[in-house]
Order: structure tokens, then C-alpha cells, then sequence
């Protein structure tokens, strides 16, 4: 949720074991969904409707804290104001808010599966580039449709961006915008998340529509790059950054990125308002033409010609053509050079590899220990959290290698997990059982 930018929070006391209630207003509560500083969020059923929603408790009890306390009902008090208004497919939907024995509470859609876009913002777990697009295509739409409506988020960042489990999106969380028509959402001293405010909303200037545009804009340069345009040690020194530093440019984290695309977010941070699109319509303008370029330079790998090479893979014979086509979305697919690293030993990854066509070395401690052939899959570490590389892999000549993301993989069906999960150990335990019958016996 939102943080200050002009007061320290105070060390977080322990706080007491809630129970889970019964029921909310009318809503039968099923359990716990997710926590945060602001409050509890609840699975329920509403069965008049018959669809499930998420209930969201705001956090009333401060522990004489009467400053934390107003700001949590004002928040409470801004989403409430919301209820119906905004109805855009990339928003979440408010459908209900109320108060019940001192508990103030808003009711939204409950999306099964989706995880917030923070899920993506490491280096080593990228979404594809023109998935980055599309997403935030569809974002500046939302936007712009709040933004008609006088609504200003003033709170854009990856972890108030859900994905669902369709790739489609919700923006969330509109506990601090400012409305048009109402004074309830002026909260002082509340200025939105740090890393990700415009450089008139860390100098407390007069906000428009522009000011949640750079926020995006920083959002895709974080999906893009894997590290936010501006970083410091202390809060100071990021504000200041933000007003008077200029970010890295993109190409210089990440080389793929187009030059168009780049010129998009750059425009989009802007530190004079005036600079940026003048409405999200305008930015959402400007990435379609990103992606309409992404598609012609991607046309020689057209897609259903990789599910064609994957289904004469031998790792694939036993996916449906459902199967393979999930599991194609949830990877990129990824030429390398002869002597060129995939994954290097000692490095954390949480990535599967297929190798579709040529051949690897593995090496250990500098020294070729196998090799790898067509088919063959390897990444193993992906199935423990935190692990290491275990081995280097290296490319004995120019290869295509299929890279699964295991974050994204959690987002196919049951049975495409398990499928995968069972054909990619059965093919590791099969290479182990090879290697131990061909080891020379001991002197």
C-alpha cells in the first residue's frame, strides 16, 4: 500500500492473532486471502449474485495512533466513494463498502490466480517484451477511463497492477486517489509509493492526469529492465533523484529493447508534466505502434511454427496441443552463438531449459563433464527456491534453446504442470541413470 513520503513509520508492533470471522455484513467469509499494514483481505461468496469477491478490512486499530487511524478511514472513505463508479474491464470493480462493529470494509472482485506484476520485476524473470507492451497497452487505457472520469490513482506501481491467469489485467487499489467531485480522498501527507511518484507529487505541486503517466512510465521501465529508474539509499536522496536525475537508459540494461520503446518510456518520465502524452489514450497510441513494429520484426519466428518444431521434440510427444501452446506462452524462445553461456555455475535461476536444435557442454569447475542434444531439457534448480547452478552450460554451436519461466509455468493448467513436471524429471532421471552406467568403475 502507500507509504509517506514526510514521516518515518514507526517500528511496527507485534501484532495479536485475528480471527478469521464467520461473516462480514452479508457476506459469509470463507478465509484469509492476504495481509498488509492497511488491513486484511477475505475470500467470501456472494450468494445473491453468485460470484466470489474479496473483502478487504481496513486496519482501525492503531494502538492509539489517531493519526494512523484517520488516514486508514480516509482511505476506507476514498475507496467507498468508488463503489460502481469505475466499470472498465482493466479495473477492479468495487461492488459494495460498509462499517459493521467499528470494521470498515470495501467488496471487490476476487480474481482466482492472478499474482501483481512485483512477480516480474526481477532481472532474471522478465515478462517477453511485447507481453510488457500489451500490458501496459492496456493499463494507459484504464487509466485514461479513470482519468475521464476524474480519477487520478496517484498509487500506480507493479504490486496495484494484477495479472490474471488469462494474461488479462486489473489495476487495483484506489485507496489514496484524488476525485473530482470529493474532498474525502485529500489525505496529507500521503503522496503515493516513492520509487514510483512524478516529480511534481514528491514536491506536493498540483496533480493531473500526467502525473499517473510517468508512474507507468516507470512501471514499464521496472518490467523492462528489472530495476526501477531511480534508487538511493535513503528517501532524501530518491527524491531528489527524482526530481533532478536522469534514469539509465534502457539499452544499457537490456539490449532488446527497441529503440521506439524506449523513446515511449522515456517520454513518459518526463520531469516537466507538459512533456508527457497529454492523456493515457496517447500513450496507449504510442505503444500500439511499438507492437505493431515488435510483430513485423518478429514475423520470421512465427509462432505456430515453433509449436510445429515442439511437437516433433521428443519432450513434447506426450503433451496435447492445448499443452504445448500454454507452454509455449509461458516461455521465450532464445538463439545462442557457439561458446556462448545459457546458465553459468554458481548463478541463481528460476528458469526450465529445452534445448530445441544443437547441441551444449556442461562444465564443472571449468572442466566439459557431458553435453546436452536436442530435446534434452536441464535447469533443475528451478525446483528449489533459492538454489544455485550446479554446472555450466555452454552452447557447442549456434543452438535454440525454449527458456520456461517457472513463474509463469504456475499459471497453466493443473494438468500441463504436472505433465511437465513429471516428462522433465522422468528426462533427468533418465540422463542420471545413463551417466551412472557409463561411469568406469572404481580402482
Amino acid at each position: 500500500m502507500s507509504v509517506s513520503a514526510t514521516k518515518s513509520a514507526p517500528n511496527p508492533k507485534p501484532k495479536p492473532v485475528v480471527r478469521v470471522p464467520d461473516r462480514i455484513g452479508k457476506y459469509v467469509v470463507v478465509k484469509e486471502v492476504g495481509r498488509g499494514s492497511t488491513g486484511i483481505v477475505y475470500l467470501s461468496h456472494d450468494a445473491y449474485y453468485g460470484r466470489d469477491v474479496a473483502i478487504k478490512v481496513y486496519n482501525m486499530d492503531t494502538g492509539g495512533d489517531e493519526e494512523h487511524a484517520r488516514i486508514a478511514r480516509k482511505m476506507f472513505l476514498s475507496e467507498a466513494h468508488l463503489v460502481g463508479m469505475l466499470q472498465h474491464p482493466h479495473i477492479l470493480p468495487i461492488y459494495d463498502a460498509g462499517e459493521e462493529n467499528g470494521n470498515c470494509y470495501i467488496v471487490t472482485e476476487h480474481v482466482h490466480g492472478a499474482r501483481t506484476l512485483a512477480a516480474y520485476t526481477r532481472a532474471d524473470n522478465l515478462l517477453r517484451i511485447d507481453d510488457t507492451v500489451e500490458i501496459m497497452f492496456k493499463c494507459a487505457k484504464a487509466l485514461h477511463y479513470a482519468h475521464s472520469r476524474g480519477v487520478i490513482h496517484r498509487d500506480v506501481k507493479p504490486s496495484n497492477i494484477m495479472l490474471t491467469q488469462d494474461s488479462d489485467v486489473r489495476i487495483i487499489d484506489f485507496g489514496i486517489a484524488l476525485v473530482s467531485d470529493s474532498d474525502i480522498s485529500r489525505i496529507e501527507g500521503i503522496a503515493g509509493s516513492p520509487s514510483y511518484m512524478s516529480p511534481e507529487q514528491v514536491q506536493s505541486l498540483e496533480l493531473t492526469n500526467r502525473s499517473d503517466l510517468y508512474s507507468l512510465g516507470a512501471v514499464m521501465y521496472e518490467l523492462l529492465t528489472g530495476t526501477r529508474p531511480f534508487r538511493a539509499g535513503n528517501l532524501q536522496k530518491l527524491l531528489h533523484q527524482i526530481v533532478y536525475a536522469t534514469p539509465a537508459p534502457i539499452h544499457t540494461l537490456r539490449k532488446d529493447v527497441p529503440e521506439e520503446l524506449e523513446s515511449v518510456v522515456a517520454l513518459a518520465l518526463q520531469k516537466d508534466p507538459l512533456k508527457r502524452c497529454k492523456t493515457g489514450l496517447d500513450f496507449a497510441a504510442d505503444l500500439t505502434r511499438v507492437h505493431q513494429g515488435l510483430r513485423e520484426a518478429n514475423a520470421r519466428i512465427d509462432r505456430q511454427e515453433q509449436f510445429g518444431v515442439l511437437r516433433r521434440l521428443k519432450f513434447f510427444h506426450e503433451f496435447s496441443h492445448a499443452e504445448i501452446w500454454e507452454v509455449l506462452r509461458a516461455s521465450s524462445w532464445q538463439d545462442y552463438a557457439a561458446g556462448e553461456e545459457i546458465v553459468k555455475e554458481g548463478e541463481m535461476d528460476d528458469r526450465f531449459y529445452i534445448l530445441v536444435s544443437g547441441g551444449c557442454a556442461v562444465e564443472r569447475h571449468g572442466q566439459r563433464v557431458g553435453a546436452l542434444g536436442t530435446g534434452d531439457c536441464f535447469g533443475e534448480a528451478s525446483y528449489v527456491p533459492g538454489a544455485k547452478r550446479t554446472a555450466t552450460i555452454r552452447a557447442d554451436g549456434a543452438i535454440t534453446v525454449l527458456k520456461v519461466s517457472s513463474t509463469l509455468l504456475e499459471q497453466v493448467s493443473a494438468s500441463c504442470q504436472l505433465r511437465f513436471n513429471r516428462v522433465f524429471l522422468s528426462s533427468l532421471i533418465a540422463r542420471l541413470q545413463s551417466a551412472e552406467r557409463t561411469r568406469p568403475p572404481s580402482p
